[in-house]
């Protein structure tokens, strides 16, 4: 399928270096602040960042959008506080969440791929696209939960994944209702 615009270069168009590394930089921005809207939980609290790093990838595309979250992971191991509930240091990415952590630059990147091949711009294609890319995290969420903690493949899995599954699904629906209404707020504008 022949490659589509993102939400980003249909709004500003073609972005010299400059663009690309604010994009990146926004996007980052935008995940630490989902990190900070948190419920907690143990061991993986429950937070905004999934739905941040989903939008980022679906606006920004697939490069931009992992750019966003290696920067934003970057940052955190840097010292400063974007992680969940204020969280910073290299540990975090060696701690139980690491592999929902490292898990979002793929799931930014698959969003983004979303977006670049078309997929992203109904609200049906947008919500099982994302709800499909999401449930992939848990992929190495749960597995890197298995490693760290003493907790079985199971026990990680009602830990790590259960808790979370409803909520995946309505931040699926929410992203959808994001991108679907900001192509059609710029297909009225351009019309």
């Amino acid at each position: 399928m022949a490659q589509s615009q993102t939400l980003v270069q249909a709004t500003v168009g073609a972005q010299s270096v400059l663009g690309k590394a604010m994009i990146v930089a926004a996007g980052s921005v935008l995940i630490a602040l989902g990190a900070q809207i948190s419920v907690p939980m143990l061991p993986v609290p429950m937070t905004l960042q999934t739905l941040a790093v989903v939008l980022v990838g679906l606006t920004a595309g697939s490069r931009l959008g992992a750019g966003a979250v290696l920067a934003y992971l970057a940052e955190g191991a840097m010292g400063l506080p974007v992680f969940a509930g204020g969280g910073a240091g290299f540990a975090w990415l060696m701690g139980p969440t690491a592999g929902f952590l490292f898990g979002f630059v793929a799931l930014a990147f698959a969003a983004g791929l979303l977006a670049e091949r078309g997929v992203a711009r109904g609200f049906i294609g947008t919500f099982i696209g994302v709800a499909v890319i999401s449930a992939l995290l848990y992929v190495p969420g749960v597995l890197w939960l298995t490693a760290i903690t003493p907790l079985s493949f199971g026990g990680a899995a009602q830990a790590g994944m259960v808790p979370f599954l409803l909520g995946d699904v309505v931040k699926a629906a929410v992203a959808a209702l994001i991108v679907t209404g900001a192509w059609s707020a710029l297909k009225s504008r351009r019309g």
